[in-house]
């Protein structure tokens, strides 16, 4: 078969595409990447997974073929968020790093994330080399630099203590624990748990953790904190009082939170939150970044303040590059992705989520009272985002449309065409809709934002009108 990357490593159902075999031949094709650039460096690479049906199995496979090249593998000894896997790799100066998780999607996937030196997901570049590897090998003309299975080690490791460390340097726990706050947190049965609750913890921060057990089929859904799937968190908030809602998906990239009266706080709105937030009270320099699916509301904040923005193609790893140069402030993605100046070019759920009390503590003020406070001063914005299914009739005409350059869309005139990731239309009023296939799904992802709801309602149906008709 052949295996691709999308936008965030490969994913594939378990036993269906994601089998054992195609586990080591993704192994050996990542390893003969790594080894082009261990000629300074000692060979090391870091192994996870996460709570996922075979996680652990899935991962001695893998520790197997890189010993065969000849990497020393730190191997986690337990679930381990990605955040904390990106850490690692920098903090134990290893070449990269293998995680065996499926992020947000059902359970029934599970996939790779790897990673490079840097802690940062694999850019295009270098998962291509991994993709014409792998295609070598399905013709038979792979160039193997494999050694026998006793030339590399492995050795038990567990990131937690290093990753909470470091944390520790970048939120103001003081802060959160004097305004004495109670926090419920929900990690969706994934890796944030013992981590999350655990530094708040420490710090005689008062947290409830529901769902804080290993359940493969994750309660029956994907393991991802939408508005949709945290009901019980939704339940506690309200009946213990408490300040935020913190909760987290599978790998703790993602983050999802819950304001004091069970408002969901929409990620497009917790990214402008915490921009405008750390823009007043770190001092910092820098712009902003966002993908070119998350919401302009964070450009309305950075123009108020002087700020630059920078807009990327969908996948954290445009703006873990934006990170690594120090260019940001913050950078984020609609789908809840966030790191910050100094951190890893990695998203990371546990930051967002604890950024997200800090604010609340520091300003003595709700989310939603912060987010009501940026739309008197820049205006309000409604965004949301649809799916369509990619069928063979979809397929058959998308690339064709998205090649389309229309004058006016859904009965206003498209004032630019931008093409950076699938096709954006701007629209007069500073509204826009953006049509993209998936990079993680068969889907085509219809994005749109627009100063009304009832005008996104059009907007969210007219595109799926254009991708249909």
């Amino acid at each position: 078969m052949t295996i691709k990357f999308g936008t965030s490593g490969w994913r594939a159902i378990i036993a269906e595409d994601f089998t054992f075999a195609n586990v080591r031949r993704v192994t050996r094709a990542i390893c003969q990447v790594l080894q082009e650039d261990a000629l300074q460096r000692e060979k090391k690479l870091v192994v996870g997974f996460d709570t996922r049906f075979l996680g652990p199995q899935f991962a001695q496979s893998c520790v197997e073929e890189a010993r065969g090249y000849g990497f020393k593998v730190l191997l986690c000894a337990e679930p381990a968020p990605t955040p904390a896997l990106s850490h690692a790799i920098r903090h134990t100066q290893s070449l990269g790093g293998i995680n065996f998780t499926a992020s947000h999607n059902p359970p029934q996937y599970n996939g790779i994330k790897f990673s490079t030196s840097d802690g940062a997901p694999a850019l295009p570049e270098v998962t291509r080399r991994v993709e014409q590897i792998l295609s070598a090998s399905e013709s038979g003309a792979e160039v193997s630099n494999h050694h026998s299975a006793s030339s590399g080690t492995v050795e038990g490791f567990n990131p937690r203590a290093a990753y909470l460390d470091d944390l520790k340097t970048k939120i103001r726990f003081d802060v959160i624990a004097k305004a004495g706050g109670r926090y419920g947190y929900d990690p969706v049965w994934g890796t944030g748990r013992g981590y999350l609750d655990a530094v708040l913890r420490e710090h005689d921060i008062e947290v409830t953790t529901i769902h804080d057990w290993q359940d493969v089929l994750f309660g029956g859904h994907a393991p991802e904190p939408d508005a949709e799937h945290i009901g019980e968190l939704r339940e506690l908030v309200q009946k213990q009082n408490c300040a935020l809602g913190l909760a987290t998906d599978g790998d703790a990239d993602r983050f999802g939170i819950l304001d004091a009266d069970g408002t969901f706080i929409y990620p497009n709105e917790l990214i402008a939150i915490l921009f405008d937030y750390l823009a007043q009270s770190r001092g910092w320099t820098g712009g902003v970044a966002r993908s070119v699916a998350t919401s302009h509301l964070v450009d309305r904040v950075a123009r108020e303040r002087g700020l630059k923005v920078y807009e990327t193609p969908v996948g954290f790893k445009y703006i873990g590059e934006l990170i690594n140069d120090d260019a940001i402030i913050l950078g984020g993605e609609e789908s809840a992705g966030m790191s910050i100046k100094g951190h890893y070019p990695e998203k990371d759920g546990v930051l967002a989520c604890l950024l997200a009390a800090e604010a609340v503590a520091a300003r003595g003020a709700s989310l939603t009272a912060q987010l009501d406070a940026i739309y008197e001063r820049v205006g309000r914005v409604y965004s949301g985002r649809i799916g369509v299914r990619l069928t063979p009739e979809v397929a058959a005409t998308l690339i064709e449309k998205l090649k389309r350059e229309p004058e006016e869309f859904a009965g206003r005139r498209v004032t630019n065409i931008n093409r950076l990731d699938g096709v954006k239309f701007i629209l007069e009023d500073e509204s826009w809709i953006l049509l993209r296939p998936s990079g993680t799904e068969p889907m085509v992802r219809i994005y749109a934002e627009a100063s009304s709801h009832a005008d996104l309602e059009v907007f969210l149906e007219q595109g799926r009108k254009y991708l249909l008709d």
